[in-house]
């Protein structure tokens, strides 16, 4: 049987598509992810909208720009995500 030790598990982190909407903070950014959801009852689908707050360490990006975020380790008590580099 072998043994697994921490640095063989392989971390598998979410990365989600989004639009930014705010780059006033330093190295920090708010990201717009928007999706489909469907109603249970009347089975149409509506907008649902949640923003991140998100790490870009070079304040690279720009407001309306469509960035890929990555989930990370805690940053800060809001930020959980960092940009990537496409």
């Amino acid at each position: 049987m072998a043994v697994i030790t921490p640095t063989d598990k392989k971390v598998i982190r979410r990365t989600l598509v989004g639009v930014v909407v705010s780059d006033k903070m330093n190295k920090t950014r708010v990201v717009a992810i928007t999706r489909l959801r469907k109603h249970p009852k009347y089975l149409r689908y509506y907008k649902v909208t949640k923003r991140f707050k998100v790490h870009d360490e070079m304040n690279a990006t720009k407001k309306g720009e469509e960035v890929t975020i990555r989930e990370t380790r805690p940053l800060s008590r809001d930020k959980r995500w960092e940009i990537i580099k496409d």
